[in-house]
């Protein structure tokens, strides 16, 4: 990564703070910092789950819990127990709440028409589209990657997903008892392994690995949710399997695809699959490619 890239992304940051406020104990004039008000925002007339909130926001919880104290002592919010699990915090808003919301609304729509009133129509059109290709690369830098225990619920969750988008897909549906397993035990190293992707706590994706030894490696359940693609999350899963298998030993890893999964199909080529004859007996695969691993970095 280059210097002068750090220095861009950081002097962006600069100005950005500077513009919107961020600097100001009392953002968009009320008389509360950025932080708070962002919490107020993001709880929302619905309420939210305190651990999903600290999730959606990346917060320290030590940190959430003094903002969240800002706003008890304001009379802007209200913590309860869910009815459902005790266990589990709620925070809603209170009805003096629910006016600032509207207030925090409404101010935050005049400070987006700020930013674009003194710009030309041309320059407008601009801002708003590179504020579009910032945000979406800024949320993809939010997607954390990690090999999960197979048998946890965001593991089965995505399993779940993969199986139920695949019989949505495939014309005469997808029945996993007849394609080749890729069992609990599979996944589990030393056996394999599965990766899990997570955008703010959510599980998003998921990608695995069954290895053999210095024999070819096999990817398996590659999966991106619909509301994370576009994102390069596909790629990353991809890239990350291969750097686990070439330290187990791999120096080739394999894999199968169905024909209407153009997608992914095109992901593969991209990344330097070549496509080969059939190595196995899956039924639903159309499409067979592998990939030598002795030319990928070493590095994750």
């Amino acid at each position: 990564m280059s210097e002068t890239a750090t220095q861009q992304v950081r002097s962006f940051n600069r100005t950005v703070t500077q513009r919107i406020g961020a600097l100001y104990d009392k953002y968009l004039a009320r008389d509360r910092p950025l932080g708070a008000s962002r919490v107020l925002w993001e709880i929302g007339n619905d309420g939210a789950e305190v651990r999903s909130l600290r999730f959606r926001l990346g917060l320290d919880s030590g940190y959430l819990s003094r903002l969240l104290r800002s706003l008890e002592r304001d009379g802007l919010v209200a913590t309860e127990s869910d009815p459902s699990d005790r266990r589990v915090r709620m925070i809603r808003l209170t009805e003096r709440g629910r006016a600032e919301h509207a207030v925090l609304n409404e101010r935050s729509d005049d400070l987006a028409r700020s930013l674009l009133a003194p710009l030309s129509t041309t320059q407008r059109a601009q801002l708003v589209e590179a504020m579009g290709v910032v945000e979406r690369l800024l949320t993809a830098s939010l997607v954390e990657i990690v090999v999960e225990d197979p048998a946890t619920e965001a593991a089965q969750t995505c399993l779940r997903s993969y199986f139920a988008e695949l019989d949505t897909r495939f014309a005469a549906g997808f029945d996993p008892s007849l394609s080749i397993p890729a069992q609990t035990a599979e996944l589990t190293e030393p056996a394999g392994l599965l990766l899990v992707a997570r955008l703010r706590d959510e599980p998003i994706g998921c990608g695995a690995l069954k290895l053999h030894g210095t024999r070819p490696a096999e990817i398996k359940r590659m999966w991106v949710s619909t509301a994370a693609r576009g994102l390069g999350v596909g790629r990353r899963l991809l890239e990350e399997l291969e750097q686990h298998a070439r330290r187990r030993g791999a120096h080739l890893v394999r894999l199968e695809t169905n024909k209407t999964l153009g997608e992914a199909i095109h992901l593969y080529r991209s990344a330097g699959y070549v496509e080969v004859a059939p190595f196995n007996d899956e039924p639903y695969a159309h499409h067979w490619f592998e990939r030598r691993l002795d030319d990928v970095n070493s590095g994750l």
